[in-house]
């Protein structure tokens, strides 16, 4: 039943999308969850969005600023309480883990982060994991605790957040569903993915931008891996309703090694763009005229981020902050499908999208172990509908296993009906 749903997916707008609330096992239904950086856009809005999607849970902000969090309980209401630690404080870290059966790490940036400090916390409280991570270094070094979590009976997923996260599901399914239907072998894998501005997301996004910028591109192809410089080879990629034509760079993204690795997709690549168009050339300007090691200098970037922070935010108000995600799949013979996720709100959709992640976590669709999203472990197969049903609440559109003329604005006519 999952695949037949899956294949003929096609949502247009948020209002075909009912609101799944959920039903937690009884053993669950006060299962408290810990949401580390809950103060920040990307903690707040998971949040927000789990205590709108199953309105049982406990729910405990945590972060440094207290002022922040008392706004938060304001909105999340009597099931939530805050708590004020510093991550970097391991022995409050390891207190606040062990009342909690979820910790979920949104206190990015991950780049150039030398330890997994909460994930090794929570294995040894025996606290179930989930992280936003969107580094290559990170999550290859979150997968280094498989062992240990194995040994704890403790689930973990690594990369669970919208891109990387609900991204890596979407190729997953297309992969699957390709590989079920006989419609010859996954060939090559492309994420394209597109936010305007900062996406209402902050200084966190903003210094994660300027920290992967310092980074070389790993990329696959028909196997080999190979290396490129940041922000190269543009290519413009229609994102469909709501969205059209945008300009698309190379970024070093986990989702590229994972998912070559995992899905065993011989070629595969990650693009990303933003609007407007000037900071396109700006970040393409920094890869060439600033040295790589500034880039990679989680202070230098964090002044940077305060220079630059009140221009950026009163530019967001005029570029809004849609964001798209567009996953490619080529199989053999020719034959092309993909899926498209597209929110009018990045601030809003990432808090979905890492809610849902979380609550499959609770429900049980994770197997002890450090996981990514795309393996079968991590989330199950069956389980991976419904994971996509909640993180597309609200989208403007989502449809998943089509071809890429039925999903652009404006595709190409070769004659007698036939759009390529």
């Amino acid at each position: 039943m999952a695949s037949a749903y899956m294949r003929n997916w096609s949502s247009s707008s948020s209002s075909s999308i009912r609101l799944p609330t959920t039903t937690l096992q009884t053993e669950n239904l006060n299962s408290r969850v810990l949401v580390l950086g809950g103060t920040g856009r990307i903690g707040g809005s998971t949040a927000i969005a789990l205590s709108k999607l199953s309105p049982d849970l406990r729910i405990i902000i945590a972060g440094r600023n207290r002022e922040k969090g008392a706004g938060m309980i304001a909105t999340l209401g009597k099931n939530a309480e805050f708590s004020e630690f510093d991550i970097n404080d391991v022995k409050s870290l390891e207190s606040a883990l062990n009342d909690v059966d979820l910790v979920v790490h949104a206190a990015g940036p991950f780049q150039q982060t030398e330890n997994c400090r909460v994930l090794e916390a929570a294995i040894r409280a025996k606290t179930a994991y989930l992280d936003v991570c969107d580094d290559t270094n990170y999550a290859l070094h979150a997968k280094s605790f498989m062992n240990e979590a194995l040994a704890a009976k403790v689930p973990a997923i690594t990369t669970g957040g919208i891109y990387p996260g609900v991204s890596n599901v979407m190729a997953a399914e297309l992969v699957r569903v390709a590989k079920t239907e006989n419609k010859g072998e996954p060939e090559r894998l492309r994420f394209y993915y597109y936010t305007a501005g900062t996406g209402g997301a902050g200084p966190t996004i903003l210094a994660t931008s300027f920290l992967l910028l310092g980074e070389e591109v790993i990329a696959y192809n028909k196997g080999e891996k190979i290396k490129l410089r940041p922000y190269s080879g543009m290519v413009n990629i229609d994102f469909g309703k709501g969205i059209g034509k945008k300009d698309v760079y190379l970024l070093n993204l986990p989702e590229v090694t994972s998912t070559h690795e995992i899905l065993g997709v011989p070629t595969v690549s990650a693009r990303f763009g933003t609007a407007p168009f000037f900071w396109n050339w700006a970040m393409d300007a920094m890869t060439r005229f600033l040295p790589s090691e500034v880039l990679r200098d989680r202070s230098r970037v964090q002044d940077m981020v305060r220079l630059f922070d009140p221009v950026v935010r009163v530019i967001d108000g005029y570029a809004g902050e849609r964001v798209s995600m567009r996953v490619d799949l080529e199989c053999s013979g020719g034959r092309q499908t993909i899926g498209v996720f597209s929110h009018k709100r990045l601030s809003i959709s990432v808090g979905y999208s890492t809610a849902a992640f979380a609550l499959a976590v609770l429900e049980g669709n994770t197997q002890p172990g450090v996981w990514f999203p795309e393996e079968p472990e991590g989330i199950a197969i069956e389980a991976r509908e419904l994971l996509l049903e909640r993180a597309a609440q609200g989208t403007i559109n989502f449809v998943m296993h089509k071809a890429p003329w039925m999903v652009e604005t404006n595709p190409k006519e070769v004659g007698l009906g036939i759009y390529v």
